[in-house]
């Protein structure tokens, strides 16, 4: 089948040891977070400005649910087809579906019609879910086991700067349109196609994880095929593994937030200008956030499962913070009692505060995510699981993102949205706990793995001396 399709009969032999071998780890990483900054990178910078550009959010919150509600289903099936049919079609194809939806908005800015938001919402919830099954399979296979947490922060740095980037096209384009303009201009949404066109390209250039070699000689997957009967029924079995379950709700709130974030914080306290100013240190503070916790999680302490649980214990202090602060700024405003909005350059120390509270919603969430990707990487070490176990998370994922811009839609108001997010993220902090106290062993560096390396750097050796 597709692992077949990309696969070679025989593990290549790497010709130098090097961090940057065309099929090292980190080389391989590193592409994915392009892919990644090129696609959903641009995607999060348009979700970000709040009504996806538009000054009426409806267009997007509906566009949004549809995309999440297929991408719940695909997140889920999508380890499965990663599996069949290996990472190029697999991610290819789910990147293509990206461009469609960013051209759907340049559409809309035009003729005010949702249907096609919509449509092209679904089908990127199709391609995002093949994307992201894909993605996580390789950032969590790919490293050894004891640098996950680093691989992990490098793609995430990766991913963000394509937000920054993302940001900068619409804060740049629409800088001197004034409060009265009802959307970014059609620049904005052209600029977004072309990138994501690019990631589409790039994503041909990913190994099959067969043909990946660590820098100990050791692979990255044993696995040679798979078949649908075979994905069917190990994607039937998460339902009833105890691992997923007290994984659910970590993955049920972590895009939860973003409707509130983007349309009820940055959407509603900014003007235009100034969402696409916040967009750039929104997605720069999830680059600090990501490596400061990847740090924690792989050089704090000997012990992997105390590394673990120190992560989770910052990442639950910093949240409560956080949100903490949330809550302060929200009382200040609501449905019915809107503030006038904010201007990065003319409302002087008025925009400090929110525009912080926002910054620190960015660096939370990159802890929160790069956490919980963590503890799915310390599961299991082959693509194989991984990639199933990844797709479970990215589809409860998008289940509660689909319920929550529905939310947002039915106009509840913002303070039970900010408790909700709040509540959850709170609840799934000891879950994690026990995941990690049950199921996550500590390193082991055996004398199996050091003879690998041996044996590897003897062929190293070999292969020179030819």
């Amino acid at each position: 089948m597709g692992l077949q399709g990309d696969e070679e009969t025989e593990r290549p032999t790497a010709t130098r040891s090097s961090f940057f071998r065309y099929n090292s780890p980190l080389v391989q990483v590193g592409l994915i977070g392009l892919v990644c900054f090129c696609c959903p990178g641009m995607f999060n910078a348009l979700s970000g400005m709040g009504g996806g550009g538009q000054v009426d959010p409806t267009a997007a919150n509906n566009a949004n649910t549809a995309l999440y509600t297929t991408f719940a289903v695909f997140g889920i099936l999508g380890g499965g087809i990663y599996n069949i049919l290996g990472p190029r079609a697999t991610l290819f194809a789910g990147c293509s579906t990206y461009v469609l939806y960013a051209g759907s908005f340049l559409y809309y800015n035009h003729f005010h019609h949702q249907a096609f938001a919509i449509v092209a919402g679904a089908i990127l919830g199709i391609g995002a879910g093949l994307l992201w099954a894909g993605q996580g399979a390789i950032m969590t296979s790919y490293p050894p086991t004891h640098r996950k947490g680093t691989y992990i922060s490098i793609f995430w740095t990766i991913f963000n700067m394509g937000g920054v980037i993302g940001g900068l096209i619409p804060f740049i384009l629409n800088y001197h349109r004034g409060d009265a303009a009802a959307s970014v201009n059609d620049g904005t949404y052209i600029g977004f196609m072309i990138f994501m066109s690019i990631g589409a390209v790039l994503s041909l250039a990913i190994l099959h994880p067969s043909r990946v070699i660590r820098d100990d000689g050791s692979g990255c997957t044993n696995i040679k095929y798979s078949s649908v009967s075979i994905e069917s029924v190990e994607i039937l079995k998460l339902f009833f593994n105890w691992k997923m379950l007290l994984l659910f709700p970590a993955a049920w709130a972590s895009n939860f937030f973003y409707s509130y974030q983007f349309n009820n914080v940055n959407g509603v306290l900014f003007n235009l200008r100034t969402r696409g100013f916040n967009n750039v240190f929104y997605w720069g503070a999830q680059m600090i956030g990501s490596v400061m916790i990847g740090y924690v999680l792989d050089f704090s302490f000997k012990s992997r499962r105390v590394r673990g649980l120190v992560g989770i214990g910052i990442v639950a202090l910093v949240g409560t913070g956080i949100w903490g602060g949330g809550l302060v700024n929200q009382l200040r405003y609501s449905r019915h009692h809107k503030l006038e909005r904010l201007d990065f350059k003319d409302s002087g120390s008025d925009f400090a505060g929110p525009f912080v509270l926002y910054f620190c919603f960015g660096l939370l969430d990159a802890m929160f995510q790069s956490m919980v990707y963590w503890v799915i990487g310390a599961l299991a070490d082959d693509s194989e699981t991984l990639s199933r176990y990844t797709g479970f998370y990215k589809g409860v994922q998008s289940a509660g993102a689909a319920v929550a811009w529905q939310i947002d839609t039915h106009n509840v108001p913002f303070l039970s949205q900010l408790i909700a997010n709040w509540s959850m993220t709170t609840v799934s902090y000891p879950l994690l706990g026990v995941l990690i106290l049950l199921a996550v062993k500590d390193d082991n560096r055996t004398k199996e793995q050091a003879s690998k390396k041996a044996d590897f750097q003897l062929a190293l050796h070999g292969h020179t001396d030819e």
